[in-house]
């Protein structure tokens, strides 16, 4: 399983969605890699849909069809109410 977060330095919340997936690494056999989004010129031609941008196996599972592309902060649904990552059981759902 190929397990990719997307990020740009400028938002806080990517550092807790890596916490998360770091904590799930082991559980799923995953190696997390990185990947900086530094340009608007980037996020266009990576789709990016927001910091923290978590893909499995290239598909963002989090992702809604009118999210749009930027550099911007990502703002997830969570039971909780929306927060800068998803929690972990919705990440397990998605590595699932």
């Amino acid at each position: 399983m190929d397990v990719r977060l997307q990020y740009f330095d400028g938002c806080p919340n990517w550092k807790l969605a890596d916490q998360r997936l770091r904590t799930l690494a082991d559980e799923f056999g995953f190696e997390l890699t990185h990947e900086s989004v530094e340009t608007p010129e980037a996020a266009e031609a990576l789709e990016f849909r927001g910091s923290p941008t978590i893909l499995v196996d290239g598909r963002d599972p989090f992702a809604s069809g009118d999210a749009p592309v930027g550099l911007t902060c990502r703002i997830y649904q969570t039971p909780d109410g929306p927060a800068g990552s998803p929690t972990l059981t919705q990440l397990r759902q998605a590595l699932a």
